[in-house]
C-alpha cells in the first residue's frame, strides 16, 4: 500500500463517466414481498456502509443489502445502481473497509460495473459521506448525500491508504488529511483540483500519523509535502513531461521560492504540511 500506482481518475462511474456527488432517492429492497411492506425511513453512511432504516423499525446494513438497487442522482439523471457483494477490504488501513461491488443498468436492460480496474484489479467501491467542491475536496454534507469513491480513484485510494474523513489521529481530524492525500495522489500542487499525474506511476506516500510509513526506496527521492490546499512545496514534479517547476511556480505564484532543493521534509513540515511522498526525480 505505500508504493502505489497511480490511476488518475477518480474511478469511472457509469458510462465511463467521472463520478459525481449523489443523492439518494429511493430504495428497492430485494427482500420479498415481507419487506416490501415497510417504508424507506432513512439512509446514511457510516464509514464504508450503509445504513438504511424503514419505518418497522428494522435497521439494514450494507452486507444484508446485497441485490438491493437504489436510484441515484448522478450528474442531473436518475440511474438505478445494484450491489452485487460486499467484503472486507484486505488491504485496508488504520481501520475496515468495505468494498462493495456496484453495477448500473444500462439503457438496454443489462447491468454494467461502475468502476473501473484498479492497479490490484479490483473494480469495486464504496460509499462516503460528504460533498465534494468543484476542486475536489470533500466537505460534510447534510445525512443521505455521499460519494461513490471506487477502489481505483483517488477519493477511494485515501480512505483505503487510513485517511478515513469521518476519524481522527492523535486530536486531528482526518478530513483534512483525507484532502491532502488527494492533492497527493492527484499531483494537484496548485490545489484547485488540476492533477498532473499519470496511470501507472509510482508514488511512496508517508505521514507524521503512523499511519503510513516510508519504504525509502533508493530510486525515488522526496517529491513534496502536502496540505489540503495542495502542495507545501515541490522539491521535483512528479511527470515532468506533464508540468515542469517553473511552469508550475508561474500557474501558481504562491509556490515561488519554494521549489527545488528548497523543499526538503522539515521545510516542508513547518508550512503545515501533513502528508509527504517520495516519486523519482
Amino acid at each position: 500500500m505505500k508504493l502505489i500506482r497511480q490511476m488518475l481518475l477518480l474511478g469511472k462511474a457509469v458510462l465511463g463517466r467521472p463520478a459525481m456527488i449523489v443523492a439518494l432517492l429511493c430504495w428497492v429492497l430485494a427482500q420479498g414481498a415481507a419487506a416490501q411492506s415497510a417504508l424507506l425511513k432513512s439512509v446514511e453512511v457510516q464509514g464504508t456502509e450503509f445504513k438504511v432504516t424503514l419505518t418497522d423499525g428494522r435497521v439494514l446494513r450494507s452486507r444484508e443489502l446485497v441485490g438491493a438497487k437504489l436510484v441515484i442522482a448522478m450528474d442531473g439523471q436518475s440511474i438505478r445502481v445494484r450491489i452485487d457483494g460486499v467484503e472486507p477490504d484486505p488491504d485496508a488501513k488504520n481501520g475496515a473497509v468495505l468494498l462493495h461491488t456496484f453495477s448500473a443498468e444500462l439503457a438496454d436492460g443489462t447491468w454494467q460495473n461502475v468502476c473501473d480496474a484498479g492497479p490490484d484489479g479490483r473494480r469495486q467501491g464504496f460509499p462516503v459521506a460528504g460533498r465534494p467542491r468543484a476542486d475536489g475536496m470533500l466537505e460534510p454534507a447534510e445525512p443521505g448525500i455521499f460519494e461513490l469513491a471506487c477502489s481505483s480513484g483517488a477519493l477511494g485510494k485515501c480512505v483505503r491508504f487510513g485517511y478515513r474523513p469521518w476519524a481522527f489521529a492523535q486530536g486531528i481530524e482526518l478530513r483534512e488529511v483525507y484532502n491532502a492525500c488527494i492533492r497527493m495522489v492527484r499531483a494537484d500542487y496548485c490545489g484547485n483540483g488540476t492533477a498532473t499525474t499519470k496511470d501507472g506511476q509510482a508514488i511512496d506516500i508517508y505521514d507524521d500519523l503512523g499511519i503510513q510509513k516510508p519504504e525509502n526506496e533508493s530510486a525515488m527521492d522526496f517529491e513534496a509535502g502536502w496540505t489540503e490546499e495542495g502542495a507545501a512545496c515541490v522539491r521535483h514534479t512528479r511527470v515532468k513531461e506533464n508540468v515542469s517547476l517553473e511552469s508550475l511556480v508561474a500557474a501558481c505564484p504562491r509556490l515561488k521560492d519554494r521549489v527545488g532543493p528548497a523543499c526538503t521534509e522539515d521545510a516542508a513540515r513547518k508550512l503545515g504540511a501533513r502528508l509527504f511522498n517520495r516519486s523519482k526525480p
